[in-house]
């Protein structure tokens, strides 16, 4: 994929959502690259960070934002067919990125990054909201937690999950969103998922950021959808 900006050690992503210092630097932590998305150039600029680029239709980014950048970082995409987290993503190139900033405002804006989450099944990327990380579970996920860790998972349409490790195991089960879900399970330890298809959300508890990324960084991805010409 032809990028405009790689980044081998990681590529943190910052939305204009709910943000907070610590989240941002948990994040930088472990993926330095920073890149924010659209108004995600100003909080990231408000908490002391500043963006090696600035992507996005820009109807939030300010003027401020935009002189201190300077133009030489700044991608603008007028396109209104797709998201500014679809732009960021197609833009960038890295083993694993993290993104912070796109939950914990609009509900709207929350939902459209589960999609595009959904989207890119090809792609590692962990959204940390302050709260939760959620992923889209690759085909095979090997994680060391501490028993009693929040697992849950959450379908985007049928799916169903080989598992080891949970306290309430996933085989047999089939998952639907307007069904049977999996929310609220709990590590015995070490865990392993293995859904059928790249519809499972997996949701952990940001304590568990650091196993989470080196587990993915080592995980399958899924192929990449046939895009429409």
């Amino acid at each position: 994929m032809a990028s405009a900006f790689a980044k081998p050690s990681g590529i943190t992503l910052v939305g204009g959502g709910g943000l907070d210092a610590a989240t941002l630097a948990r994040a930088l932590a472990i993926a330095p690259g920073l890149v924010g998305v659209d108004g995600g150039a100003d909080a990231a600029l408000a908490l002391g960070f500043t963006p090696d680029l600035a992507v996005g239709d820009f109807d939030s980014i300010s003027a401020a934002a935009r002189a201190r950048l300077g133009p030489e970082r700044l991608h603008h995409d007028p396109d209104q067919e797709t998201t500014d987290f679809d732009k960021a993503l197609a833009l960038i190139e890295a083993p694993l990125i993290l993104g912070v900033g796109f939950t914990g405002g609009r509900l709207d804006h929350t939902l459209a990054a589960m999609s595009t989450l959904a989207q890119n099944p090809g792609r590692r990327v962990i959204l940390d909201t302050g709260h939760d990380l959620v992923l889209l579970c690759p085909p095979h996920l090997a994680l060391d937690l501490a028993p009693g860790t929040r697992v849950s998972l959450y379908p985007l349409a049928p799916v169903r999950c080989g598992s080891t490790g949970l306290q309430w195991p996933t085989d047999p089960l089939h998952f639907d969103p307007l069904g049977r879900i999996g929310t609220s399970n709990a590590a015995r330890g070490r865990v392993t998922l293995a859904p059928s298809a790249p519809l499972l959300l997996l949701m952990l508890p940001p304590e568990v950021l650091t196993p989470l990324s080196a587990a993915l960084r080592a995980a399958p991805t899924w192929p990449e959808p046939a895009r429409a010409q």
